[in-house]
């Protein structure tokens, strides 16, 4: 617990209402001041309500917990809390900014990743708080720092990573991907190389969960990679605080798609109670969302899409040998419907008792993306700025990338080798115990500037700078949420 008293330090360091000092590009700022109109009162939804509204509590459901299932969690990293069982978690690469500090590395020092493991895996003992499939086997893999910062090349290398080393573990092979994240551009998705990377995991057998966006009920156009035609995307419901879904709806905050691809179904998204990660950006921004000592009350469709993981990984536990074209027909046929304008839009609510029933097992087709597009379309607004230049084109966070030659090699699985990937030194080169072991990276160049002029990656807390652009599909805390498109500012689904 000594390197999770440091993380809480670190973030602490960052100011009272641990928000360091931005660099702003684009829009920019917390908009702390809108605050969410909760329908399931000051408590907020329950893990256990969760379960009832997806009808997973009774019947052929209940008995399920996600034994035998991984699931891998592309987010801000887990924090060791209580409530998360260290026997249902380990960590894949820390591909994070923080990962060059081992007093950070695998940490949550932003809160989000904590509080998405503890609505898949969690086990709360002091408030008996249990999430959906806890005995799925969940594998965190780093990606975002304190105050949000990531870029879509992290992603893409963490999806990579997922493929290469599903089956590192015969007994719990990964089949779910969670991804509660939005990228900042909205690119064409015949090139994405985001959505690219979410269909190489998708043909390998990985079911990939997606955060539609939180951008409100105006906003028809689903976030990447949730726009991919191939994956799951979920929109958060409001579940008017009873267990049926007749009276479900959008909730007023989500993303609710038409315009580049529907959204798949619905799930719980609103005031969703789950773990609370002491010291985290959001544990200390947002006290008034604590709920006790360990919990902290959450809404966003970053939520709901953790919510459809974790009931994915109960269905595949039932029914292992659905492809992930099956899961998702099973799941969107057999929804349940709805009210108001989600019923106008034919969106359905998750109804897991109905999905282990069902024998509708045919597979649309789907168009698929090239991976050869431009890493700044799927950016949009979204660049890291440090020392005045701001990350651009063809370059990820540690060098160059043709993105012609990484999609051939992500389609052949290639593109991880040890711990390098694309050539780049990012993570140590196999397991040490239950983490993925981490080295140093070599200093990055953009447009012929180095960082710095340095060799290696020396300012972990990124003091003064950060992503702008990107959300992690948007995110309200109790209340208050981003409504801008930076991490600064930003949304995890």
């Amino acid at each position: 617990m000594a390197a999770l008293a440091a993380a809480a330090a670190a973030v602490a360091g960052l100011g009272a209402a641990a928000a360091p000092t931005h660099h702003t590009v684009g829009d920019g700022g917390w908009a702390s001041s809108a605050w969410l109109g909760s329908s399931t009162g000051s408590g907020g939804t329950t893990l256990a309500a969760v379960r009832a509204s997806i009808n997973a509590s009774t019947g052929a459901a209940a008995g399920l917990t996600g034994a035998g299932v991984g699931v891998a969690l592309i987010d801000t990293g887990v924090a060791p809390v209580d409530g998360l069982p260290a026997t249902q978690i380990v960590n894949g690469p820390d591909l994070s900014f923080e990962s060059q500090d081992p007093d950070l590395r695998y940490l949550d020092t932003y809160g989000h990743g904590t509080h998405m493991a503890g609505i898949i895996v969690g086990n709360d003992p002091s408030t008996g708080t249990v999430g959906i499939a806890p005995k799925a086997k969940l594998t965190s893999i780093k990606v975002g720092t304190a105050n949000g910062a990531v870029d879509v090349s992290q992603m893409i290398a963490a999806i990579d990573w997922v493929v290469a080393h599903r089956n590192d573990d015969p007994a719990n092979p990964i089949r779910v991907i969670n991804i509660s994240y939005g990228t900042g551009g909205t690119p064409n998705s015949w090139s994405d190389p985001v959505q690219y990377a979410v269909e190489q995991a998708w043909l390998k057998g990985i079911v990939v969960v997606a955060a539609a966006g939180n951008e409100g009920n105006s906003d028809t156009v689903v976030s990447d990679p949730a726009s991919d035609p191939a994956v799951i995307a979920v929109a958060a419901s409001t579940t008017k605080g009873t267990a049926t879904a007749a009276d479900d709806d959008f909730a007023s905050f989500t993303t609710i798609g038409g315009t580049n691809r529907s959204v798949s179904v619905l799930a719980p998204g609103e005031s969703i109670v789950s773990l609370a990660d002491p010291g985290s950006n959001v544990d200390l921004t947002y006290p008034s969302a604590k709920v006790g000592t360990t919990l902290l009350r959450g809404s966003g469709s970053s939520q709901a899409a953790a919510v459809t993981s974790a009931a994915v990984a109960l269905l595949l536990q039932a029914r292992p040998t659905l492809t992930p074209d099956q899961v998702k027909t099973v799941l969107t046929t057999s929804a349940s419907f709805v009210s108001g304008l989600a019923m106008q839009r034919n969106i359905k609510a998750l109804n897991l008792n109905a999905a282990l029933a069902s024998q509708n097992l045919y597979a649309t087709g789907w168009n698929r993306s090239t991976g050869t597009g431009k890493l700044d379309d799927a950016r949009g607004a979204s660049r890291l700025v440090r020392d005045n230049v701001a990350l651009s084109g063809d370059n990820t966070v540690w060098g160059a990338l043709n993105t012609t030659t990484w999609s051939e090699r992500s389609a052949a699985v290639t593109s991880w080798s040890g711990g390098t990937w694309m050539g780049y030194r990012v993570a140590g080169d196999g397991w040490t115990g239950t983490s993925w072991a981490s080295k140093t990276w070599a200093a990055a160049t953009w447009t012929g500037k180095p960082w710095n002029g340095a060799t290696t990656w020396t300012d972990p807390d990124w003091s003064g700078h950060y992503w702008s652009g990107h959300y992690w599909s948007g995110h309200y805390w109790s209340g208050h949420y981003w409504s801008s498109d930076d991490w600064a500012s930003a949304s995890w689904s």
